[in-house]
């Protein structure tokens, strides 16, 4: 075939030019847009590997915007935290002045109205806001955390800043955990709240003091304490009884009577009363001591626990008979409290002789005995009315779950708060007995008794026995180890609000009776535990409320296996923080003047301002601990930050090398392109001009 003029064009200029000419837009393209690429059909690999890089980019974006939000959360929180300590500080160096026994009146009263001036300080920070939102409420921000009555009303949950794949950073610290928070390394103090006085240096008529001090000491005798009517000091017959109740450190309960001696120290009762918590002569369980009020003090050896508590009465019989010798304790109600009445031959007791010792007061009323006659308060333990303010029943005592030290909640078996350990039936709660009485929301008085058993759970008032029915199916009464705190609340409410059910043991009419209880009052667990009933539809409720076990007030029964109200310790010191709560309980004892807790005036319940030192620097280590915590989260955050921007940098730098042109590439291509191009050019112009010769 002859190859002619026209073949030999098209293939030197048609196929390169279009080539050339593609190759010349190409790098044009890339130099003007500063891309490698437009599409991803001009090359797949490098756009697969420009989005994987954008989508990193937009990943550490996202980070970048979530760190910083959390840091401000976090710093300001920091901020707070700081004003915190510095306040409590200041509030310190008050209670240390107040403490100071040179204080009159006008200076302590001073010293407290600037207390209360710092805890509306205090509640003020607490109260704090970002944004509009709140820092202290947990995840509920639109909530103000603390109430005018220091109760919390946020929620414990965590918020956190998105800081990498599958990586989160915690930014605030919730009130829960700021207010309500337990510190495991804490343990639990309680006192008694009677200062004790050497009653035999009081009048020394009776013969040879051996106190050097007004307050009892340690070597004090028995008969120092609890005084005598003679100059006789008897060394033979154990005359004094101590009848002691309380909880040790594993949530055991105890009975236990100590009998002693005139010439008996009172140190070797405190070790008595400490072998009843677990010491031996190995192992110390608890300290039990003695201030310089002379109460005594129990402090728990084992951290983290809120469970030991305390309660003792002590009784003599001057006459030498056996009335101080009892069994049930409210046989001491015939006696006197008051050993001066006794001295001076002014007592109304029927029986006069019989000084019955009074450890702790609580202004309870007893619940077998609505109007306080022929009852010595301090003989009551468990058997108290709940307290009452308004339309509010409270009990005293927190439900604690034994295995955790967690509060009690509604589905809170009883089982894993009460002490199994005691009979009737050790290891179950199978045939515990509750009594329940009081003055229900339209004045009628009820009694009622609570029977927990295996075979089905029920309660008994006015002659009738109702099924406590469990949630299973088919509906039966509910088993006493399955029982919860709900279902006990639930025979509360319908008991307390006279909404009995219809039948004693249809499922149906139980739980109309306890939907309609719902209409006139509510009972449920507080925040910190307790037992409470509020009368709906009155600001000022006429009921009374007392819930005990059947075995309370009989020293010769097992010990209690619940125990809901008491007039039992005051608390010093525990694992669990309650920040308000505690501040308020600071502040009365400057209010009442009262250095040592002391039952004789003011608040009964006063904590004493000692006591309120030890209560400052347990906050005050508190407060450090969770500023410690938000001073991590904000290193954490800052260092997640740090470590995003440069990853940022990282990632954009090897972007641009994937994507971005080369121009110094892309303008040496051009230039070879353009070179050829021209070549090509010339090429094809000197093959034309020879067509041409030939041509012609």
């Amino acid at each position: 075939m002859r190859v002619t003029s026209s073949m030999y064009y098209n293939s030197l200029y048609g196929a390169n030019n279009s080539k050339l000419s593609q190759n010349l837009f190409d790098v044009n393209k890339q130099i003007a847009s500063g891309l490698q690429i437009q599409y991803a059909k001009d090359n797949v690999r490098t756009f697969a590997e420009t989005m994987r890089l954008d989508n990193e980019l937009a990943t550490l974006g996202q980070v970048k915007m979530s760190t910083q939000s959390g840091y401000k959360v976090s710093n300001q929180t920091d901020v707070i935290l700081n004003e915190f300590e510095t306040t409590m500080n200041r509030m310190r160096t008050l209670l240390l002045q107040a403490a100071n026994g040179t204080n009159d009146a006008t200076s302590l009263d001073s010293v407290a109205k600037e207390l209360r001036g710092i805890e509306s300080h205090f509640k003020g920070l607490a109260n704090s806001s970002i944004n509009g939102q709140y820092l202290f409420s947990g995840t509920a921000v639109d909530i103000k955390p603390i109430a005018d009555d220091g109760t919390y009303m946020g929620n414990d949950k965590s918020m956190n800043s998105f800081t990498g794949s599958k990586t989160q950073q915690q930014y605030n610290i919730s009130g829960g955990d700021l207010f309500l928070g337990e510190e495991v390394l804490v343990r639990r103090e309680i006192t008694s709240n009677v200062p004790q006085e050497n009653l035999i240096r009081k009048y020394p008529a009776l013969g040879l003091p051996t106190a050097n001090t007004t307050h009892m000491n340690p070597d004090n005798s028995i008969r120092d304490l609890m005084g005598d009517t003679d100059n006789v000091i008897d060394t033979v017959n154990a005359k004094h009884h101590f009848y002691l109740r309380g909880t040790k450190s594993d949530g055991t309960a105890f009975n236990k009577k100590i009998s002693m001696r005139d010439d008996e120290k009172v140190d070797e009762l405190l070790i008595q009363i400490g072998n009843a918590y677990g010491n031996t002569p190995a192992l110390k369980l608890v300290n039990v001591t003695l201030n310089q009020s002379g109460q005594i003090v129990v402090e728990d050896k084992i951290k983290g626990s809120s469970q030991i508590d305390f309660h003792m009465v002590g009784a003599v019989d001057f006459t030498g008979g056996a009335a101080a010798n009892v069994t049930n304790l409210d046989a001491l109600g015939v006696g006197e409290s008051d050993f001066d009445r006794i001295m001076l031959s002014t007592s109304t007791a029927t029986n006069p002789n019989l000084h019955v010792k009074e450890f702790i007061k609580s202004s309870l009323t007893s619940a077998g005995d609505v109007a306080g006659t022929n009852i010595i308060e301090g003989t009551v333990y468990d058997r108290t009315q709940f307290s009452k303010n308004g339309s509010t029943l409270s009990s005293s005592v927190p439900q604690i779950v034994k295995a955790d030290n967690s509060f009690a909640a509604g589905s809170t078996k009883l089982s894993e708060v009460a002490d199994i350990s005691q009979l009737p039936n050790v290891g179950s709660l199978d045939a515990t007995q509750f009594k329940l009485t009081g003055i229900n929301v339209i004045g009628v008085a009820y009694d009622v008794q609570i029977d927990l058993a295996t075979a089905g759970s029920t309660f008994t008032v006015g002659g009738n026995t109702y099924d406590i029915f469990n949630m299973g199916t088919p509906r039966v009464a509910v088993a006493a180890d399955d029982m919860t705190y709900q279902q006990l609340m639930d025979v509360v409410n319908m008991v307390v609000t006279n909404n009995l059910p219809s039948t004693t043991n249809v499922a149906t009419d139980y739980d109309n009776a306890v939907k309609a209880s719902k209409f006139n009052g509510n009972t449920f667990l507080s925040y910190d535990g307790k037992l409470k009933f509020q009368d709906i539809g009155t600001s000022s409720t006429q009921a009374t409320m007392a819930l005990h076990d059947t075995n309370s007030g009989d020293i010769s029964n097992p010990a209690s296996v619940m125990t809901f109200n008491a007039n039992n310790g005051l608390t010093v010191r525990d694992p669990k923080t309650d920040f308000f709560k505690t501040l308020n309980e600071m502040i009365i004892a400057v209010e009442n003047h009262k250095l040592y807790p002391d039952s004789s005036g003011g608040v009964i319940r006063n904590v004493g301002i000692e006591n309120a030192i030890t209560m400052m620097d347990d906050l005050q280590d508190h407060v450090f601990r969770a500023h410690s915590l938000v001073g991590s989260q904000s290193n954490a955050l800052t260092m997640a930050q740090e470590r995003t921007e440069l990853l940022e940098i990282s990632t954009s730098t090897l972007r641009s090398a994937v994507i971005d042109t080369d121009l110094a590439k892309a303008s040496l291509t051009l230039t070879q392109l353009t070179l050829n191009y021209e070549a090509m050019l010339s090429t094809v112009g000197k093959v034309s001009k020879l067509n041409l010769v030939n041509y012609l």
